[in-house]
């Protein structure tokens, strides 16, 4: 993989800033065709299309925000040397060609292919059919970035295949592939691994709990709750399961408030048979399969614990491993919870809705892994690297 130069990869990016904005009611316009040939039944994946000035700002930003950020390649991770003499250094360097596959959002197409540039890797980009007029006018703006840079575009490609295509192509891919980075849902993910011949980072599947303990402080719950729930529902990072303590002072009565401010936003709600005690009037779970659901709608399930042993065990068993918090005023349970449970992001007394890369701290993001290798939580810049091993010798040989 060639190295480039970190100035010439900014002024890509600096291009990329000027033409986005110039073309930014063709973007639009674009858009717009996707939205009107779109069926609106599937509210969060239309959420997710939707282009406006708000978004184009957005893919401006990213843009520079990896700009302004160091390069990640080439930096020394060790040096060492050894007693014999041979000096070992490891240090950053690209994955490759990275393939991202994703559903809807046009705004992926900036910010997946800005990361992974700056990285330098080369980024094929796979987004919806429900997407081609915005992605096909979003990739002619990478493309005239990198001419006018001359940089050849094959450095950010996006993919025209249709799903039987697509199979094929993971199978037995044209060029070599060393990453593939499934953003969606489950049946994205599963599709992948089925038919991937290369490594898989998985991204994007929430599911998240937030478990209410017996000494949480009652309005920040709620506030809390309702945030989580409701600021996003399309985001992987939106509350989906709520496990509260039956010990909780005033239990019934607070069930019976959540249940009410919950309705007042227009949230279906599902409960155990527990809950269903207190609140007769709500739908109960008919099947297991519900609690692995990630909703991605205006939807949640209220559910029964009597301790916070059992949450993290419920919680380990069927949650997505994105997101989870704890809502207590005990630091020490909060720690408990926060070690004991298994998710790329766990929080004491806030929304589940900060596991992003701009509210971390981390800029634009890849996506969001649920995986362990070989990174979780949000992928940014400086995750986007691998490392490799400089071994220089005199002669040195092996006894």
């Amino acid at each position: 993989m060639k190295l480039i130069n970190s100035n010439i990869k900014n002024d890509v990016l600096q291009s990329m800033i000027t033409i986005i904005d110039r073309e930014r009611k063709n973007i639009i316009e674009a858009n717009k065709k996707d939205l009107a040939a779109f069926n609106k039944d599937d509210q969060a994946l239309y959420d997710r299309l939707v282009v406006n000035n708000a978004k184009v700002d957005g893919m401006i930003k990213a843009v520079k925000e990896v700009m302004n950020q160091e390069d990640p390649v080439g930096k020394t991770i060790s040096d060492t040397t050894l007693e014999s003499g041979l000096k070992i250094t490891n240090k950053t360097a690209p994955f490759g060609t990275i393939l991202i596959i994703y559903e809807s959002r046009p705004d992926v197409t900036i910010e997946a292919a800005v990361l992974a540039f700056k990285a330098n890797n080369k980024i094929l980009l796979k987004g919806g059919k429900e997407a081609i007029n915005s992605n096909l006018i979003l990739e002619k703006c990478w493309h005239e970035a990198l001419t006018e840079n001359n940089l050849s575009k094959d450095w950010i490609k996006l993919l025209h295949l249709k799903r039987e295509e697509t199979q094929d192509f993971l199978r037995n891919p044209s060029e070599k592939l060393d990453l593939i980075v499934p953003r969606g849902g489950e049946r994205l993910i599963k599709f992948v691994k089925d038919h991937a011949s290369c490594a898989v980072l998985v991204s994007g599947r929430g599911n998240n709990f937030l478990y209410v303990d017996q000494d949480a402080n009652w309005e920040k719950t709620l506030k809390v709750i309702i945030n989580a729930k409701t600021d996003k529902i399309s985001g992987c990072n939106a509350l989906d399961k709520v496990l509260i303590n039956n010990n909780i002072p005033n239990y019934e009565a607070k069930l019976k408030e959540l249940q009410q401010v919950l309705q007042s936003v227009n949230v279906d709600i599902l409960v155990d048979d527990a809950v269903a005690k207190t609140l007769p009037n709500a739908d109960t779970i008919k099947n297991e399969s519900t609690w692995y659901e990630e909703f991605l709608a205006l939807k949640i399930v209220l559910a029964e614990t009597n301790t916070i042993d059992d949450a993290i065990n419920k919680i380990n068993t069927y949650s997505g491993g994105h997101s989870s918090a704890i809502l207590t005023e005990d630091k020490q349970k909060a720690e408990l919870f926060m070690e004991q449970v298994d998710s790329a992001a766990v929080y004491h007394n806030a929304s589940t809705r900060f596991t992003d890369g701009g509210q971390m701290g981390v800029g634009a993001e890849l996506a969001i892994s649920t995986d362990k290798l070989h990174h979780r939580g949000p992928l940014g810049l400086k995750q986007l690297v691998t490392n490799k091993y400089y071994v220089f010798g005199n002669g040195h040989i092996r006894e």
